[in-house]
């Protein structure tokens, strides 16, 4: 094993023949003799770039609905698949009557802003920036376009880190910049800004600044749930490679983030604060889980799903455990955080279409194959245009214009399916490390901060046999070379 030169650059379309076959309609693959340095257009401004231009055509494909869709009823923002939260959250939320999340009562019987914190101040500093005059529909749209700017600084900014990650790989940011779905679903909520605040996190951790990565970890848990779940996967991974100070680092900053800014609310407000955990505790099966597709088509209304997605989420954690201690070798941070994070998706009562941004980035750094992630984002792109039209039937009455039931029920398939895809693709490059395309180059784990090029203390083989693990001697060289 030996460490890659940080100057060598992957290039995708020089080892992905999708790529290189894409590249054609910007002039071909780089050529052998090309110049690679010296220009202001690095990778990561490209990238960057990139990535506010896909968000900029998300924004356009949002305008029958910014212009007219979202206040003239509910049919017309589904035919034309621009719905977004932000408008119509503005009104039914109290910012535009200047209530205070989680402290003001709301009218009506959600009472309370059921988004945690972090994500409650972003929409309140996005109302401070609406102006105050003009009609209600003029207040709405400026509030998602104020939302929108915002958002796009959160998209830039993932862009940046997951670029900046894998060092050598730069490019593969792309996936992200480029990705459908990413354009289609960016301002439909506001899931960018954890998704920012966990890309960080991960960027952090793969510098080895463990704490810092702990702090945005936790930050990001402020705006979503879901980030806490890589605190899970570093700890598998520190337990194997003997890097406890390093996870207790990671735990101890996010643990203090989280709470820094939670507890004024919780103090202060408990009964807002707690609305976001009571509401997705006591939230039915929605659109877009596998609950609901068991539901429609068994006739059965599941009352037990809260028990059964939690059941499943844990087994399904258990296993990625389980592979995290027999893998022939450790897997990369990225690979077990994309796992984690789409067990999350996959077994959850509800898929709101926003969720792939979750995975988005995830999969570029854990797969960054682009005909595997082309077909996870079709599947995705099906799903979009389903549910829209899923909804446009529902709500026209005698007419049945839309996706009936059991179109809706086929692209729920089709995105469970596509994500299962991207997933046990995952899961056979960490079995099979050599068809991993990062560690092609005897790379190990460019995002694992500490953990790259570190042995082994622990595995679960060796444990059963009572035996201590010992690793191959380049790999031992390797990790203590890099202070490991």
């Amino acid at each position: 094993m030996t460490k890659v030169h940080e100057g060598r650059l992957a290039l995708p379309t020089r080892e992905d023949e999708v790529a290189a076959a894409g590249s054609e309609f910007i002039g071909g693959p780089i050529g052998r003799h090309a110049r690679l340095g010296g220009h202001w257009l690095h990778p990561v401004r490209v990238v960057a770039l990139t990535a506010i231009g896909m968000f900029a055509l998300g924004m356009v494909q949002k305008l029958p609905c910014y212009n007219w869709a979202w206040f003239r009823g509910a049919g017309s923002q589904y035919t034309h698949a621009c719905y977004s939260d932000i408008p119509h959250l503005f009104v039914a939320r109290g910012f535009a009557d200047g209530l205070t999340p989680y402290f003001d009562r709301i009218p009506g019987d959600m009472a309370y802003l059921e988004y945690p914190v972090l994500t409650g101040l972003f929409m309140e500093v996005a109302s401070w920036l609406t102006p105050g005059g003009g009609s209600m529909q003029h207040r709405e749209q400026m509030y998602w376009m104020a939302n929108a700017g915002m958002l796009m600084a959160c998209a830039a900014a993932i862009a940046v880190c997951v670029a900046r990650t894998h060092r050598s790989r730069p490019w593969d940011a792309l996936l992200f910049a480029l990705a459908p779905a990413y354009a289609l679903t960016a301002t439909i909520n506001w899931d960018l800004l954890a998704i920012a605040l966990t890309a960080a996190g991960m960027l952090a951790w793969s510098r080895s600044r463990t704490l810092l990565a702990g702090v945005l970890i936790g930050l990001a848990t402020a705006a979503k749930l879901y980030p806490v779940l890589l605190l899970g996967v570093l700890f598998v991974l520190c337990w194997r490679a003997g890097k406890w100070r390093a996870f207790g680092a990671a735990a101890l900053g996010a643990a203090a983030s989280w709470l820094v800014v939670n507890l004024p609310v919780m103090l202060f407000a408990w009964e807002g604060w707690q609305k976001f955990y009571t509401f997705s505790q006591e939230r039915p099966i929605d659109f877009g889980s596998v609950w609901l597709l068991i539901s429609q088509r068994t006739g059965n209304p599941l009352t037990g799903a809260n028990t059964y997605a939690t059941g499943l989420t844990l087994l399904l954690c258990a296993g990625i455990g389980l592979l995290t201690l027999t893998a022939p070798r450790r897997p990369r941070f990225a690979q077990l955080a994309f796992l984690v994070v789409a067990v999350f998706i996959l077994a959850n009562k509800v898929y709101s279409p926003q969720y792939v941004l979750w995975l988005i980035p995830l999969a570029a750094l854990a797969r960054p194959r682009w005909r595997d992630f082309l077909v996870w984002q079709a599947c995705e792109v099906m799903y979009f245009l389903g549910i829209w039209l899923y909804l446009a039937y529902t709500t026209s009455g005698d007419k049945h214009q839309g996706l009936p039931p059991e179109g809706y029920q086929l692209a729920i398939a089709v995105h469970l399916l596509g994500t299962l895809y991207l997933c046990a693709v995952v899961v056979r490059d960490i079995l099979m490390p050599e068809r991993d395309v990062v560690r092609r180059d005897g790379s190990d784990d460019p995002s694992g901060g500490v953990l790259d090029g570190a042995g082994d203390v622990f595995t679960l083989s060796d444990a059963l046999r009572g035996q201590r693990h010992e690793e191959p001697e380049q790999l031992v060289e390797w990790g203590a070379a890099r202070g490991g």
